[in-house]
């Protein structure tokens, strides 16, 4: 499912014009992303967490040279299921 077939989706099931669904996912998708850069999380209970992780520096072998090279540290997104969303 892309993001227009789930404006749609969501449309159809909220009784949401698909102008006002589209417009309800940015805001729903922008507002996540703000929070976790911020480090913060979002929980939404029975769906998942969102939230920053710290990945640290590490070394690496480069697939086509074979050799060493250094992966510096960053951070990244991270998803964690909730029980509704993990038991199907």
């Amino acid at each position: 499912m892309n993001k227009s077939e789930l404006v749609s989706a969501i449309a159809e099931k909220s009784g949401l014009s698909k102008v006002d669904a589209k417009k309800a996912l940015d805001a729903t998708l922008d507002t996540i992303s703000s929070e976790v850069k911020k480090g913060g999380k979002v929980v939404l209970v029975g769906f998942g967490t969102f939230s920053l992780t710290q990945r640290s520096a590490r070394k690496g072998i480069n697939p086509r040279t074979k050799k060493a090279i250094n992966i510096p540290a960053k951070k990244a997104a991270k998803f964690k299921a909730g029980a509704a969303l993990s038991n199907l």
